[in-house]
């Protein structure tokens, strides 16, 4: 009989793949595909394919066992390394100062922090500022609320010529959950022309749906905010790049110190809320019980 610390190690390496909790469901964001594969690795993409709610600290550690994970290739800080090559008729087009409506489904509330930018992704950089952030997002302590899941922002209406061409520019929704550290993201691909409008767009593969609720919130840089709240390691969040990816207003990207840029697995049982504790035991009988 397997030692239960073989077995608990074995579960942990599991964990990312039924841990999926959040992601953006309207406008249509990008999803995984070949080009990812190609980049990231054939393991990482089957781990989105599967789950594409996860984060990017478990994808990370997927990456960190096998031998076709590009670090530089993949960029998985951006858009959770899904690919543009893989989602090319999926673009929607947009005019400057035009209203877009947001779906986000959440399936844990996790204390964090959140926004929405438009990112360059050659740079993988925030343009000007986020278009909507949330200082407290997700809390465990309230429960996820209507405007956090049903949002809408408004395109800046001096945005650069770049956005006029698909692939430069996308709309990232960014979470990352403090409280189990563990970043989530969904991008949108974008055109923008000249013009304002109003309403909810349209892309090749069909427009958005529109949301009831407009989101009430502060635009407080979410970096002040995060020191307040000690990130929480857990046998699920584990093998990040370097150091802890905080995101301010104005920066996306996450850094590596590591040769192979899947970072260093830690474990350690829960020791933050109830709710966190008791939803990693819920998670572990899941995948028990599937087994």
């Amino acid at each position: 009989m397997k030692s239960f610390a073989a077995t608990t190690a074995a579960l942990a390496a599991l964990l990312p793949l039924v841990h999926g909790h959040g992601f953006v469901t309207s406008p249509q964001p990008r999803m995984p595909g070949p080009a990812m594969k190609a980049a990231c690795g054939n393991q990482v993409e089957i781990n989105q394919q599967s789950d594409n709610y996860g984060n990017i600290q478990g994808e990370l550690q997927v990456a960190a066992t096998q031998n076709d994970y590009n670090a530089a290739e993949c960029d998985i800080w951006l858009c959770k390394g899904y690919k543009f090559d893989d989602n090319k008729d999926n673009v929607f087009s947009y005019k400057a100062g035009q209203t877009i409506d947001f779906g986000v489904d959440i399936r844990a509330p996790h204390t964090g922090v959140a926004n929405v930018s438009v990112v360059d992704t050659a740079s993988n950089s925030v343009i000007g500022q986020p278009l909507i952030s949330w200082d407290v997002y997700a809390s465990t302590a309230t429960g996820v609320k209507p405007d956090e899941t049903s949002f809408k922002v408004t395109l800046p209406t001096d945005l650069p010529s770049k956005c006029a061409t698909a692939g430069n520019c996308v709309l990232q929704w960014y979470w990352y959950a403090q409280s189990i550290d563990q970043t989530y993201e969904s991008c949108i691909d974008f055109t923008v022309g000249g013009g304002s409008a109003s309403g909810s767009g349209s892309s090749s593969s069909g427009s958005t749906t529109s949301m009831p609720a407009t989101a009430k919130t502060t635009t407080a840089a979410v970096q002040s905010s995060s020191a307040s709240v000690q990130p929480l390691t857990t046998l699920a969040t584990q093998a990040r790049q370097g150091t802890t990816p905080t995101q301010a207003a104005g920066s996306n990207s996450g850094s590596s110190s590591s040769s192979n840029g899947a970072g260093t697995a830690a474990s350690g049982i829960p020791t933050g809320s109830a709710q966190d504790t008791l939803e990693y035991v819920r998670a572990v009988f899941q995948y028990l019980a599937g087994n």
